[in-house]
């Protein structure tokens, strides 16, 4: 049985967020929690937010057991970007790329 829950067009980069998305993958989800919750990073939280929405999923939907479930699959995609600038010396357009990210969570209890 698995397990996913994604959570949309947060505003980070998808690289800055696969280095906790490679910290959490194939662990379980006690201590992917615990990993993510006392990381001081920004994708610490989101990733955290995602986990905790996909046992919630796994719990409520397929009845399955929390202390069997670990994380399958963690990953950060690539979303839009949004552009936007401002303007520099002598009137020059001086662009930046927002970046967004896809967070995904898939987990399963190894059935």
């Amino acid at each position: 049985m698995e397990t996913t829950s994604i959570l949309k067009f947060q505003r980070i980069s998808s690289r800055k967020a696969k280095d906790i998305a490679r910290a959490i993958q194939g662990k379980p989800i006690t201590e992917a929690l615990n990993l993510t919750h006392f990381s001081d990073r920004k994708a610490a939280t989101l990733f955290e937010k995602a986990l905790k929405s996909a046992v919630a999923n796994a719990e409520h939907n397929e009845g399955a057991d929390v202390e069997t479930l670990f994380v399958k699959r963690a990953a950060a995609e690539q979303g839009p970007t949004m552009r936007r600038g401002f303007y520099g010396a002598r009137g020059m357009f001086k662009p930046v790329a927002k970046r967004t990210s896809h967070i995904r969570v898939i987990l399963s209890d190894g059935k």
